[in-house]
């Protein structure tokens, strides 16, 4: 038997007030800081998905985005090699379609099936650009979902998948433009949405014979919450009991990784017996049904939907948006830039303290430190150390500093001195912070990412932040 063994999410701190974008505007969209994007999301909502798994365990890491940093770089390596999973494991991306991730989670399930992989991590993450005054951009909204298929400890089993294809122009964006592009309303969700959607969802039901009423949840993908609602009225569901709340006016449409982050809430409230139906759209429908087990009650506690969509701070400056995502200029001095290039021999040569943030720990005298040395701080002993890993260490603020010059986008920017628990100091930047509360002993946690960007290489490396939950 194939199916979901764990799950995790991630949503940014930030929240962009809709008022922010047009007066009348209700609620909210999560937005990704200046120092994020789809890899560096990912590998949080990885990390949410990890608590309580085995790290050697996994065989693969699948990745889904239409927003990944580079168009020629696999990105799965980096957040393989982020949250410190093994060498010899399958890394894939998957690219350029809304159901990116749904189709990741099929081959994840077809490999474990089939014996290639005893578990694979799918991974979706992505911060789409709408127009400035368009409607896509009070819409959408930035985040991060990752489901673990495997063959044991099973907390929802698949009991059948379905998928359709159909080529149509409805949303789209091409390689020179950084926003989406959608055709008129009423063509795309009648033509494309409704029709293709529910010939994926009856075609899963049939498959699994089926029929609405044995659903406890269905979780639909949609390019608004009026058509999800409509589908399900058609397809004999009742949408005010079995209809997964689309969390629109709080997170908005996470592009690729939406369908997986719902189907994430869903799972949050499922109890053992519940059937839960994933349908995703673009350019056909992917559908899947899970049957949740009584393995859920034993899943580690996590962050996932409710504790991300809990921690937040609103922004209600349109500029500070259009800052964070490059559309007006200023992004380029966020900090002082080293002299010279960026060396990909020193990249690849400090990867391991850099991208697995690893220390070191004495043989002699047990003392934990980052970043590596040759002679322990405390007993002076020479290359006597075992790697240690400190991405998942929490920490406290030993002492700090405020730089008001150096930051055109993050002023003040903060400067930390981290003690973390069970040895080890480092100094590094804090994100996601709120100035005021920031002080000597506040508890802290690691985060991974962007440092800066230089000759079309982002620098990756990780940074404190207050603890989220």
């Amino acid at each position: 038997m194939t199916g979901i063994t764990s799950f995790g999410a991630y949503i940014p701190f930030l929240r962009l007030s809709r008022r922010a974008i047009a007066d009348g505007l209700k609620g909210e969209k999560a937005l990704a800081n200046f120092d994020e994007d789809s890899i560096t999301m990912a590998v949080a909502a990885v990390i949410d998905c990890l608590r309580g798994v085995e790290r050697e365990s996994i065989d693969g890491v699948f990745f889904a985005s239409t927003t990944s940093p580079y168009n020629e770089k696999q990105a799965a390596t980096t957040i393989a090699m982020a949250t410190d999973l093994r060498r010899d494991i399958i890394t894939t991306d998957y690219a350029n379609s809304l159901r990116a991730g749904t189709g990741a989670l099929r081959s994840a399930a077809d490999a474990v099936a089939s014996g290639t992989a005893k578990q694979v991590m799918v991974t979706a993450a992505d911060m789409r650009l709408g127009e400035p005054g368009s409607l896509s951009e009070q819409g959408l909204g930035d985040g991060a979902a990752a489901i673990l298929m495997g063959k044991d400890n099973i907390i929802a089993t698949l009991e059948g998948a379905y998928s359709v294809c159909q080529e149509i122009m409805d949303t789209w964006r091409i390689n020179r433009s950084p926003y989406i592009r959608s055709w008129e309303a009423r063509f795309t969700g009648t033509e494309g949405y409704q029709k293709t959607m529910m010939e994926a969802v009856t075609g899963v039901l049939n498959k699994t014979g089926l029929n609405p009423n044995d659903i406890t949840k269905v979780v639909f993908s949609a390019p608004d919450p009026r058509e999800s609602a409509r589908l399900c009225g058609k397809l004999g569901f009742d949408p005010k009991s079995q209809l997964q709340d689309p969390l629109s006016n709080l997170i908005g449409n996470t592009g690729t990784a939406y369908a997986m982050m719902l189907l994430v809430a869903a799972l949050e409230e499922s109890k053992p017996g519940d059937s839960i139906l994933l349908a995703n759209y673009g350019n056909g429908a992917d559908a899947f049904v899970f049957k949740v087990t009584e393995k859920i009650r034993d899943i580690a506690p996590r962050g996932g939907m409710k504790n991300y969509m809990a921690s937040k701070q609103i922004i209600d400056d349109y500029r500070t948006y259009l800052y964070y995502r490059g559309i007006l200029p200023g992004m380029e001095s966020i900090y002082p830039m080293p002299y010279g290039t960026t060396s990909a021999p020193a990249l690849f040569r400090e990867m391991e303290k850099n991208l697995r943030f690893h220390g070191v720990k004495c043989n002699n005298c047990g003392t934990a430190q980052y970043p590596p040395q040759r002679i322990c701080v405390k007993c002076r002993s020479k290359d006597k150390f075992q790697p240690v890993r400190f991405s998942d260490k929490k920490g406290k603020v030993f002492t700090f500093s405020m730089d008001n010059v150096s930051s055109m986008i993050d002023s003040p920017a903060v400067i930390t001195v981290v003690d973390f628990d069970g040895g080890g100091r480092m100094e590094c930047y804090m994100t996601d912070r709120v100035v005021k509360e920031v002080k000597i002993g506040m508890g802290v946690e690691m985060t991974f990412r962007r440092l800066f960007e230089r000759e079309e290489i982002i620098n990756y490396f990780w940074k404190a932040m207050p603890v989220r939950f």
